[in-house]
């Protein structure tokens, strides 16, 4: 059982906003018991979100929103309650997964510019589909290997200015990515090696991460890694998650099971 209920994550996290419980749910689920046939025993489960400083009753409320959701279902084996994702939220959970997860990109990564003859919702649902950024009217950013709509002129990307930088970024998150940039840092400063945390307390902090860092990248367009700024707070934050992720790798869940 975790060690302690205020571990240096909760504190960390606590003045991000954005915690809903049930949203906590859907990021441990998704973290932790992603498979198929993947569960959380209801005890791992109450203590998980107990050193998430959750109360059981809004733990209660959570699940039972979820399992209205479709997102969760639940059964018991004995006495105990398993909890575990609906074929629905396993691809919902799929889905997400490649974004939350992906390495940092290379900032050397080639991109493209593509110009449009007018602006016109079909044009701009086209290449957003395509994973095109909107950079000025008329003018979109992407990776180098995205397909170009027809009608389009494609002009290859070369060392960009700052400007055109900045003008991708999404800046109504920039004050967002600087606080889970502060959190992260002191998480990863203040954590103490996995070898010294249980399973249940490497759960806590995983939860945290993938949480916080789901509520925003999950907001914007991957951008193209050629146009990144390298001080972007959103970047800084993805090198910070790679890393904490892999130095607390996901327990398994019978280590989960018998912590």
């Amino acid at each position: 059982m975790p060690s302690d209920p205020s571990l240096p994550a909760v504190a960390a996290f606590a003045g991000l906003g954005g915690q809903r419980v049930w949203s906590l749910m859907v990021s441990l689920f998704g973290d932790l018991a992603q498979g198929e046939g993947d569960a959380i025993d209801g005890p791992v489960l109450s203590a998980i979100m107990g050193a998430l400083d959750v109360r059981p009753e809004a733990s209660r409320v959570a699940l039972h929103r979820l399992r209205n959701d479709g997102w969760l279902q639940s059964h018991k084996i004995g006495r105990i309650s398993q909890h575990s994702l609906t074929a629905q939220g396993r691809a919902e959970s799929a889905a997400a997964s490649p974004r939350i997860y992906a390495a940092p990109p290379d900032l050397s990564e080639p991109w493209q510019m593509v110009v449009t003859e007018e602006n016109g919702r079909e044009t701009d649902s086209a290449l957003r589909d395509a994973g095109f950024i909107a950079a000025l009217p008329r003018a979109y950013v992407g990776r180098a290997d995205s397909a170009v709509p027809k009608g389009c002129l494609a002009l290859p990307g070369t060392p960009p200015p700052d400007w055109l930088r900045r003008a991708v970024e999404p800046a109504e998150l920039e004050a967002d990515y600087a606080a889970l940039l502060a959190a992260l840092s002191t998480l990863d400063a203040e954590l103490p090696d996995a070898d010294r945390l249980s399973a249940l307390d490497v759960a806590v902090p995983r939860c945290l991460i993938v949480h916080n860092w789901r509520r925003l990248v999950l907001k914007h367009p991957a951008l193209p890694g050629g146009l990144i700024r390298p001080e972007w707070p959103g970047y800084r934050c993805h090198l910070l998650v790679d890393r904490l992720l892999r130095l607390y790798p996901r327990p398994a869940l019978q280590d989960l099971a018998t912590a």
